[in-house]
């Protein structure tokens, strides 16, 4: 018998790249497939035929310039909002004992669950024009309607995007400073060093690189943000994904929508590529 074992013809060896083709044919028919789609669409115009004539019209058109600048400046500014108080609140939460902080770190996790727009609902019941601060207003100055208005303005769009993603960067600040060695702060702080000076010189440096992922985390989140702007409903703020919308919903010029959505996943995949690039080189 062990003669006859040993004597059998190996079974032959299935190629890896056969064991690929399930999942990227799965990958191909749920993903890839309806992007081709788009992309397809994208050259054609109403008018028939195959053409790049759908790109040299939006492109040239001031709406589309003036989505891609709002959505690159309210993605760049609520980047840098969630950078800053995400920092800040992992400072406070790592280094500063109260009651109740393993509490509220866990209760980050929970948050990064909920959908962009309850946070929104959220903010229109504190500061909508019907909303909890106004009517204390009212209620107190006997005011016709109260002083809270920026829901509906571009700086409503970045309050509601800065509280919605700060977590995506505070939660990799706060492992990076569990890390942090507490002898170096001690050592620090016995000679003399006073709190800016330990954030600036011995902090910071360890939290740079789980700042530089988070923000290109957000960056990207924030480029491609939908719900939020829609449900503030704030007036003149058009962003790319929103632009897609209109054209799709409202215009019914599906060729355009389309050109914007191809536009809109180039500069997210852009951007994506810079993430995965800087969480390697972080370490993140």
């Amino acid at each position: 018998m062990a003669s006859a074992a040993l004597t059998a013809p190996a079974r032959p060896r299935v190629p890896a790249w056969l064991w690929a083709l399930p999942p990227v044919g799965l990958l191909g028919l749920v993903f890839l497939y309806p992007l081709a789609l788009v992309v397809r669409q994208s050259f054609q115009p109403d008018t028939g035929g195959t053409s790049a004539q759908p790109y040299a019209d939006v492109l040239a058109s001031d709406a589309f310039r003036e989505a891609l600048w709002t959505t690159v400046w309210l993605a760049l500014a609520s980047t840098a909002g969630c950078l800053v108080l995400g920092f800040v609140l992992a400072l406070v939460i790592a280094f500063v004992p109260f009651p109740g902080a393993r509490a509220v770190s866990r209760f980050v996790d929970v948050f990064l669950s909920f959908p962009s727009f309850l946070i929104t609902l959220a903010l229109l019941f504190v500061y909508g024009s019907t909303g909890m601060a106004n009517g204390l207003w009212t209620d107190v100055t006997g005011a016709a309607e109260g002083p809270f208005a920026f829901l509906t303005t571009p700086w409503g769009v970045l309050l509601a995007e800065v509280t919605y993603f700060t977590p995506f960067v505070l939660r990799p600040l706060l492992a990076a400073f569990s890390q942090l060695d507490t002898a170096q702060l001690e050592a620090a702080s016995s000679l003399g060093a006073r709190a800016p000076r330990i954030v600036r010189q011995v902090i910071l440096p360890e939290a740079l690189p789980a700042l530089a992922a988070g923000g290109s985390l957000v960056l990207v989140l924030c480029l491609n943000e939908f719900g939020i702007v829609l449900f503030t409903g704030a007036k003149g703020v058009t962003t790319l994904p929103m632009l897609v919308y209109g054209k799709a919903i409202l215009e019914s010029d599906y060729p355009g929508a389309c050109v914007v959505a191809v536009v809109n996943v180039l500069i997210s995949v852009g951007l994506y590529g810079l993430y995965r690039v800087v969480s390697r080189r972080a370490g993140a």
